[in-house]
């Protein structure tokens, strides 16, 4: 069930309407059942593979709590590897097999690999993740077990989260569950209002652009570096609107229901640099990462040599994790060396360029350097990522018109409005409009703000881009 769909505005409504009707001790059933409906409208029978995993790292977790350190150990072992079998089975396995396959080819050695037609589970790599956190943070102790089986199942199956995130960390979102939740009307209209934004930003800015990306991305070679640039600059903001929007109807979502989910972005294209872009972009993840990964690998308290080591590592994984692809394992490597760069330079040039000018140009290369990287996580291929970068530096010419200038020219506005907001919203300009304290003023904006999502949304869209992921 997409989040963009009639089906979502009928269903969303009337859990929300049970939620707040039914007693506390109701609520989470109905919250379960709820959430493995929405999740079954996609394939009923991938339903078992969550509630697998959710039986997997429950029943390990437990382990891990009633026993000694070495069966502790076990436990966790057990846990990641069943789990993470699975998702390379779905996600990974043509991908390795044809890698293998090229590199015996590459050697002169040829023999038939097969090629298993899998769909992939939508959201399988989020809730993953979700549950494998929850049961490393058992291990570390970071948090006590949950002994409640259908407690736990919500929590890895919540909907709103469930198929694109943001990844919820247990110590955050468990205890919710377990809170009696008192009707506020400030949180339903604030959960309103974020849900509002997210819809500008998937149906008006990401669907109009998409089709422009699509034919120049997908007939690469029919065009010249000026389309490139085009269609790579609304990639840039396609993505960013797909999955930032799909995040705060989310966020929304659940708050309507009087649940805090995390912050998933924070406008990433105000970065100053790579660093700090990562800091911004799809914050859940990153730091997933960064806790699971990067910092067991000794993060940065260790010698220059590892933690640049450990910076590739992780991006390179995240990279993969991103979609079974060489491009995308080219673009976490990217942003892994250009993190490396940037620790060389603050340890061997540690100079700071202060002031606004500077300050500006520092945003701007960031999201030049951002821009080139989605080269490698839109293109079809390598050869075709290669080549759109090329031609975006050596064939310069007409501008491809797509669905035509006006086309062009509404979603130029539509990104202008965007940055206007995340720029006031940066800066702290006195500018309040939906959540302004005047309530003529709040409602009057929302109200132009749905008009506006009437008349410029594209409503004959597919699935969110993440989906894939």
């Amino acid at each position: 069930m997409l989040f963009n769909s009639l089906a979502f505005l009928l269903f969303f409504p009337i859990v929300v309407l049970l939620y707040w009707a039914l007693p506390h001790k109701y609520r989470n059933p109905m919250l379960l059942v709820a959430s493995y409906y929405f999740y079954m409208n996609w394939e009923p029978i991938y339903a078992l593979l969550i509630l697998g995993s959710t039986g997997v790292t429950y029943l390990c977790s437990l382990g891990i709590d009633r026993s000694q350190r070495k069966a502790q150990k076990v436990c966790l072992i057990i846990g990641l590897v069943l789990n993470l079998s699975v998702l390379f089975l779905y996600k990974y396995l043509n991908f390795a097999t044809a890698s293998v396959y090229g590199i015996l080819d590459w050697c002169g050695l040829r023999m038939e690999v097969p090629h298993f037609d899998l769909l992939l589970p939508v959201g399988i790599s989020f809730y993953t993740f979700q549950a494998l956190g929850y049961m490393i943070d058992v291990y570390r102790k970071d948090i006590p077990v949950e002994r409640s089986f259908w407690k736990y199942a919500l929590f890895v199956s919540f909907f709103p989260q469930l198929v694109a995130g943001p990844i919820e960390r247990a110590k955050n979102l468990l205890p919710q569950f377990k809170s009696v939740h008192k009707f506020c009307g400030d949180l339903m209209i604030e959960g309103f209002k974020l849900m509002i934004w997210g819809y500008f930003m998937k149906l008006c800015i990401a669907e109009n652009v998409a089709p422009y990306v699509d034919a120049v991305y997908n007939n690469a070679m029919m065009h010249n570096g000026t389309s490139m640039i085009m269609a790579t600059f609304f990639f840039t903001f396609q993505i960013f609107c797909d999955f930032g929007g799909y995040s705060l109807i989310a966020i929304g979502a659940a708050k309507c229901m009087g649940f805090n989910l995390m912050m998933n972005f924070n406008r990433p294209y105000l970065s100053t640099s790579i660093k700090e872009f990562w800091r911004r972009w799809h914050i859940s993840l990153s730091t997933w990462f960064s806790d699971y990964v990067y910092i067991p690998l000794g993060g940065s308290r260790c010698s220059l040599m590892k933690h640049l080591r450990n910076l590739l590592i992780t991006f390179l994984i995240s990279g993969l994790w991103h979609g079974a692809d060489w491009t995308f394992v080219a673009w976490g490597g990217l942003y892994g060396v250009i993190l490396c760069l940037e620790v060389l330079k603050k340890k061997f040039i540690p100079i700071k360029f202060n002031g606004k000018i500077m300050t500006v140009g520092k945003v701007l290369f960031t999201f030049a350097l951002a821009m080139l990287g989605w080269v490698f996580f839109r293109a079809n291929s390598m050869s075709d990522a290669i080549h759109i970068l090329q031609s975006m530096f050596t064939d310069i010419g007409g501008l491809y018109n797509g669905e035509g200038m006006p086309q062009i020219l509404m979603c130029l506005c539509l990104i202008g409005l965007l940055m206007f907001k995340e720029i006031k919203d940066e800066l702290n300009w006195p500018i309040h409009l939906m959540h302004s304290k005047s309530q003529v003023v709040s409602v009057v904006s929302t109200a132009m703000m749905i008009v506006l999502i009437l008349l410029c949304a594209e409503f004959e869209s597919g699935q969110f881009i993440y989906f894939q992921f």
